[in-house]
């Protein structure tokens, strides 16, 4: 998603900065470790107009062993650490910081409507979430405000969930997973660029925002929808005791859901280009 934010900054004017711990000379790269120390940061951050915090480790790439817990959560916590305390040192800080989180803030939800002001849940995700953002909150000060993106299941063709979908998908493979009952909260990833830059731009956009399309699915209907789109059959089912087995906790996150929805995004009045799925999965020629 950070590519894709890139692009969207340069379209709208900016010169977009990315920070890597291997540089490859290609582009505006800036080397640096997320390790909770400042270091050379400081200069790079001083004068510049926003910083957009994405890092961590994939949360569905591995099962969740106590050193992938571990891995997830320090991944989160040093590297947001890293950049608070770099602005902190800068005598011109950034008017904005845009600090990473997720809907599994939330924790478990059924189809009760989730917005900002639904407090968190207690399970691993929500309380690395937690975490997360009161490592974000250290920043805020009368010169650099904060915002906090809640993201959702980001739609995007190139990366991501969806990504790993296509190819079972595509081999007529695609299942509803436990029940189906669990809400699935997406974004378009153009919608998703579109929200972050907006949060950028609007000084009143502080405090977090779910990023997540106004119309959240169930994960039959998620199937069943990318099942048409694809032109592919979509009737198989992974129980939930089966992915239990083979994902461990993991398994979780896939078989309990939250019906978020974007409701500070909309009150400030940001619009969505794409807000219902099928148009959404139409738009990304799968």
């Amino acid at each position: 998603m950070g590519r894709k934010l890139a692009q969207r900054l340069s379209t709208d004017g900016h010169t977009a900065i990315t920070l890597s711990r291997r540089p490859s000379g290609a582009g505006n790269q800036i080397a640096w470790q997320p390790d909770g120390n400042a270091d050379a940061l400081t200069r790079h951050f001083d004068g510049v107009d926003a910083i957009v915090n994405l890092a961590g480790e994939g949360i569905a790439d591995k099962r969740w062993t106590s050193a992938r817990k571990d891995a997830l959560r320090n991944s989160r916590i040093l590297s947001t650490r890293t950049l608070v305390r770099a602005v902190a040192n800068c005598a011109r800080p950034p008017k904005v910081f845009i600090s990473g989180s997720a809907i599994g803030y939330y924790g478990p939800r059924g189809d009760e409507p989730v917005t900002e002001s639904t407090p968190p849940g207690d399970d691993f995700l929500a309380r690395l979430c937690v975490e997360w953002e009161q490592e974000a909150r250290k920043v805020e000060s009368p010169s650099t405000r904060l915002a906090i993106v809640r993201t959702g299941l980001a739609l995007d063709r190139d990366g991501g969930a969806l990504k790993k979908m296509l190819l079972p998908f595509k081999l007529g493979l695609g299942a509803t997973l436990g029940s189906g009952d669990q809400y699935m909260p997406w974004i378009h990833a153009a919608d998703w660029a579109a929200l972050v830059s907006w949060m950028i731009r609007n000084d009143r956009a502080r405090g977090a925002f779910n990023a997540t399309a106004p119309a959240p699915v169930t994960n039959r209907t998620f199937t069943r929808t990318l099942g048409r789109v694809l032109r592919r059959p979509a009737v198989l089912h992974a129980p939930a005791f089966a992915l239990r087995a083979a994902l461990g906790e993991l398994a979780s996150a896939l078989v309990h859901g939250q019906r978020v929805l974007p409701a500070a995004a909309e009150q400030l009045g940001f619009r969505f280009t794409y807000r219902e799925l099928e148009p959404a999965l139409e738009s990304l020629n799968l």
